[in-house]
């Protein structure tokens, strides 16, 4: 629907409806008239649109989505190292997809798994470094600390602190955590407190608590 002043109301699943009456994800076809905003994409309009977005992105092009993500998006990134092809990237993708991160930062191999990502890569955006060197530069030519979180002799519990407003969240591979290159060059390195027998967690679970824990710390309340 369209407001009187000319901007886009994103219908939600009840006010455009599925068409087929099916219990799908999403919506279906538009019903009535087609809104005039550039935003909504012709061919999701016609078909409806069973993408895992929020209601507020119906029928939306991609490109307006991201467009509108980027007014809102948050003051941290988030490094993963990428040295032995680890699938728990996609996980980290979608974590900084869900909580709003500036970008991902893929850390060695530029190939990763996007299985795991399911598909939210394509509304997040993802820069590639060769080398933690080239990656610790880009951070200092942003003046954003590198913040480590791995369980190691010395790191402070995530738990006791506050992260940065500003910084860089680097994780490492899944068995071995963040290598000895990267863990020199973090200002400060923070552990997840772990209660169980397991001698650590994937990067993916890492990830999702040291967002959260920023956000905690940061954000407001998403729009609704």
């Amino acid at each position: 629907m369209i407001a009187d002043d000319g901007e886009s109301s994103v219908p939600s699943a009840v006010a455009a409806g599925p068409s087929d009456g099916s219990a799908e994800v999403g919506v279906g076809p538009w019903v009535g008239q087609w809104p005039s905003d550039p935003r909504f994409d012709p061919e999701l309009l016609a078909q409806g649109d069973r993408r895992n977005v929020v209601d507020r992105y119906r029928y939306w092009r991609r490109e307006a989505v991201v467009a509108d993500l980027d007014t809102r998006r948050h003051d941290f990134h988030v490094g993963i190292e990428n040295w032995q092809h680890d699938l728990n990237i996609g996980t980290v993708v979608r974590n900084a997809n869900a909580f709003l991160a500036a970008a991902v930062h893929i850390v060695g191999q530029r190939r990763w798994n996007r299985r795991g990502a399911m598909v939210t890569d394509r509304y997040q955006h993802i820069r590639h470094h060769p080398t933690i060197g080239e990656f610790v530069a880009w951070a200092a030519g942003e003046d954003l600390p590198v913040i480590g979180i791995d369980n190691l002799p010395g790191s402070r519990p995530m738990e006791t602190v506050t992260l940065p407003r500003r910084c860089v969240l680097l994780f490492g591979q899944e068995g071995p955590g963040l290598s000895a290159t990267a863990r020199s060059a973090c200002s400060q390195l923070f552990s997840i407190a772990q209660y169980g027998s397991t001698r650590s967690i994937n990067a993916g679970v890492a990830s999702g608590i040291a967002m959260h824990a920023w956000i905690r710390a940061h954000a407001g309340p998403p729009p609704e």
